[in-house]
């Protein structure tokens, strides 16, 4: 076991921020196998927004043949996965024996408490596309030990007004809850501003909110919302009016900042180094986690400690 400290883990804490203005941070591209995705959270000096502490955006992208998306059996601890799709499919198998493709108008949710493993990967039968993001929700000290289970929800809580459409995979926006279960007060919501119209929500002023660009053109306050950044809303916000002119789309997410520090390394989210290391530990021996028997090739090794680990892409 390592000294305590001695794991390359990333420290997140919410960091205070209000008012009426919006902060902008890049997102960070990354190269995972032979997949591009553009890391929005954590990025430098944004590591969590509400319990969000991971968000990563990949495609779109178009393909002949071969599996874009192919993820070998893996662990988690402490978090929940969100995976929200805007075009294309992913299959989803875990060490439970749950088994669910993703498609679009659809979110998968599995939370990890003490432990789970599970693969995601294109499916033999898909339309060629994908386009998405998953994300990571903290779960709190009093959840974070809880028995893993997983839910596939089939079409979330939409609603459609003449400024745009709004689907909840996540929490409750504009009097919509998504039927997945979440430890935290949350929001997870993917807007479409239509063209030449202006988008209104109401928002929880004890909440912290962000937005992440998908498509088009938005803006916010008289700022256009640029694509490749994730926009900070701070808190004490009670409503957001989003324009376009020729129609866009993006991902807000929020929730009540979170109380707690966390720790992130490789796939765990932790509060010490000696959780990490005994994650680590039980899934080189093979304990805790389970096998997933529908996939039949090997499971990712875990990294050494000591080195910073980036998160497996849609893990």
């Amino acid at each position: 076991m390592p000294e305590e400290g001695k794991v390359g883990a990333e420290v997140c804490a919410h960091l205070e921020a209000s008012g009426q203005d919006f902060t902008s941070f890049p997102t960070k591209p990354i190269k995972l196998g032979d997949l591009d995705v553009e890391r929005a959270l954590p990025v430098r000096r944004r590591r969590l927004v509400g319990p969000w502490c991971f968000l990563d955006r990949f495609g779109p992208l178009s393909f002949a043949d071969g599996k874009p998306m192919d993820v070998a059996p893996h662990p988690h601890i402490g978090l929940q996965t969100v995976t929200w799709l805007l075009d294309g499919e992913i299959a989803h198998d875990d060490s439970l024996g749950c088994e669910s493709i993703a498609r679009p108008g659809g979110v998968n949710v599995m939370t990890a408490g003490h432990g789970i493993a599970h693969t995601e990967q294109t499916p033999p039968k898909n339309s060629s596309r994908l386009n998405g993001v998953q994300l990571w929700a903290a779960l709190p000290d009093a959840d974070r030990h809880c028995d893993a289970h997983f839910e596939a929800i089939l079409e979330v809580p939409r609603t459609e007004t003449r400024g745009g459409l709004i689907q909840v995979f996540a929490g409750s926006a504009a009097g919509l809850t998504s039927p997945a279960r979440y430890y935290s007060g949350i929001i997870g919501a993917d807007l479409t501003v239509h063209p030449g119209e202006v988008l209104d929500l109401d928002l929880d002023p004890t909440h912290e909110h962000a937005l992440l660009p998908l498509s088009g053109d938005c803006e916010l306050e008289g700022r256009a919302i640029a694509s490749h950044q994730l926009h900070y809303l701070g808190i004490h916000r009670n409503s957001l009016a989003l324009s376009s002119r020729a129609g866009g789309r993006m991902i807000l997410i929020g929730g009540p900042p979170f109380p707690e520090t966390i720790l992130m390394w490789w796939n765990f989210v932790a509060r010490t180094p000696r959780e990490i290391a005994e994650a680590r530990t039980d899934w080189e021996s093979h304990r805790r986690f389970g096998d997933v028997r529908a996939y039949e090739s090997p499971r990712i090794p875990a990294p050494e400690l000591v080195k910073f680990a980036q998160p497996n892409p849609l893990s």
